[in-house]
C-alpha cells in the first residue's frame, strides 16, 4: 500500500533552517508529482510547494518563495523541502502528498492529492 513518511521537523530559531524529507513507498514514485502542504494551529491546510515527476519543474506558494526549495531523488523515492530563513509564521504541521494523476502538474488544491503522510511538526521560535 502507499505510504508517505515525513521526517526532519523540529524546533528552529527565526532565521534558521530545517530540511524535511518524505520517504515514499507502494507506488512508482518517479511517475507522480509530489507536494508539501502545511497546517498551522487553528488554520486550514495551505499548499506550500510542488515538484513534477522528473524534478524538472517546481512551484511555490508566495509565502515561501525564495526561502524554501523542493527537490526529489527518484532513486531514493524521497522528496525534500529545504526551509531557510524560517519565520515564526512557518510554524505548522508539514505534510507531503502524492498527486492523484499520472505525470501531472502539481497544484494547490487538496483534491488533487490522493495520499498524505502523517505530518512532521515544525516550530519556529526563539
Amino acid at each position: 500500500q502507499v505510504q508517505l513518511v515525513e521526517s526532519g521537523g523540529g524546533l528552529a530559531q527565526p532565521g534558521g533552517s530545517l530540511r524535511l524529507s518524505c520517504a515514499a513507498s507502494g507506488f512508482t514514485f518517479s511517475n507522480y508529482a509530489m507536494s508539501w502542504a502545511r497546517q498551522a494551529p487553528g488554520k486550514g491546510l495551505e499548499w506550500v510547494s510542488g515538484i513534477v515527476s522528473d524534478g524538472s519543474e517546481t512551484s511555490y506558494a508566495d509565502s515561501v518563495k525564495g526561502r524554501f526549495t523542493i527537490s526529489r531523488d527518484n532513486a531514493k523515492n524521497t522528496v525534500y523541502l529545504q526551509m531557510n530563513s524560517l519565520k515564526p509564521e512557518d510554524t505548522a504541521l508539514y505534510y507531503c502528498a502524492k498527486d492523484r494523476n499520472y505525470k501531472s502538474e502539481p497544484g494547490p488544491q487538496v483534491w488533487e492529492y490522493d495520499y498524505w503522510g502523517q505530518g512532521t511538526q515544525v516550530t519556529v521560535s526563539s
